[in-house]
């Protein structure tokens, strides 16, 4: 049964993505550390990055040996529906 929406996109990533994705954390890891700290605390242990150019943030938490993305807020809508993500 397919559950897509009409208009929702679908995305994957090349194999060789996530190797090079976590090459670029470790790079930026060695010149600044805790770079994932750069961003604003916005609620508790939730820290909010900007997208530059669209009005959206997107929203995540850092655990021990991960970063959790809990949304990727619109803005201009609804600002807290993400609170219940939260637990």
């Amino acid at each position: 049964m397919n559950t897509q929406k009409e208009n929702e996109i679908c995305f994957s990533s090349h194999p060789q993505a996530e190797p090079e994705f976590n090459d670029a954390i470790e790079y930026y890891e060695e010149i600044e550390p805790g770079l994932p700290k750069a961003w604003s605390v916005i609620d508790g242990e939730i820290r909010r990055s900007l997208v530059s150019r669209f009005p959206y943030g997107v929203l995540y938490a850092e655990g021990d040996e991960r970063i959790d993305i809990v949304a990727v807020m619109n803005l201009h809508r609804h600002p807290n529906y993400w609170k219940h993500k939260k637990e």
